[in-house]
């Protein structure tokens, strides 16, 4: 009889270990967003991979600075909210061992006025605001480039600042400002290239506010990034697996009306 209920109990165990949590999934892990595009999609993603097993508690960020840092330090898991050229600069300047671990979508950075109604009417000497990051700095410059605004030297790449400006034919002055605060910076300047998130969460809609804006196609993806030593740990592919499904790539279309653009 004792060895009957022991095989009984066995095998219970095992037809319960499938749908068991999976210990790799026991903790609640931080995950570090900037507000708007990242924070809403993330929040949509949150039930989603809870019913998957893993619980996660989402930290917002209103700058750029922090999150590699506080992945760095162990007090995020993982963060939502930069490009690789980002991720890319940080790591070779600050020393992380950061990894990017899959693609979440584009957000295509657009150049907004509250002053003019074309990139036409800018006149010689108006203020240019842009990104202070390196990143972002250089992928405003290359978006000002790409209008004949300016020339970049060649070679200047995605890392542009503006002492590679080679022609300025409209003496441009071009004004560095942290990217958050370039949406409050548009009475002040001529024109500033803002990055989608920001533009949002500034009620900016870039298919319909924006001068310019840069093509589908940009290299600017943004990317989950997490230390490089969890960048294979069950959690973060079941996170990347649940993000990049149907369901969530609908909700983005929908949500942002192709101001953000999906990259899976």
């Amino acid at each position: 009889m004792k060895r009957r209920i022991l095989l009984v109990a066995a095998l219970a165990g095992v037809l319960a270990a499938p749908f068991a949590p999976s210990a790799a999934f026991a903790k609640t892990y931080k995950v570090g967003v900037t507000p708007g595009t990242h924070e809403q999609v993330m929040e949509f993603v949150k039930p989603r991979l809870a019913k998957a097993g893993v619980d996660i508690q989402i930290v917002s960020f209103s700058d750029y600075v922090l999150p590699n840092q506080a992945v760095s330090d162990g007090d995020l898991d993982m963060n939502s909210f930069q490009h690789q050229p980002y991720l890319d600069n940080q790591v070779r300047d600050r020393g992380f061992d950061l990894v990017s671990v899959g693609k979440n979508f584009v957000e295509p950075m657009g150049i907004y006025s509250k002053k003019i109604k074309s990139l036409d009417q800018i006149k010689d000497g108006d203020s240019v605001a842009i990104p202070n990051d390196p990143t972002n700095g250089g992928r405003a410059l290359l978006l000002l480039q790409k209008f004949k605004l300016i020339t970049l030297n060649a070679g200047a790449g995605l890392t542009a600042t503006p002492i590679d400006i080679a022609e300025n034919p409209k003496k441009l002055k071009i004004v560095e400002l942290d990217a958050a605060q370039l949406p409050r910076a548009l009475p002040d300047v001529a024109v500033a290239a803002i990055n989608t998130n920001y533009a949002l969460e500034a009620d900016l809609v870039p298919t319909r506010d924006a001068l310019a804006i840069e093509a589908a196609d940009s290299p600017y993806a943004n990317i989950f990034v997490v230390k490089t030593k969890d960048k294979d740990a069950e959690w973060v592919k079941k996170l990347v697996e649940v993000y990049q499904t149907a369901p969530v790539r609908e909700f983005i279309l929908k949500t942002f009306k192709g101001a953000v653009v999906p990259a899976f």
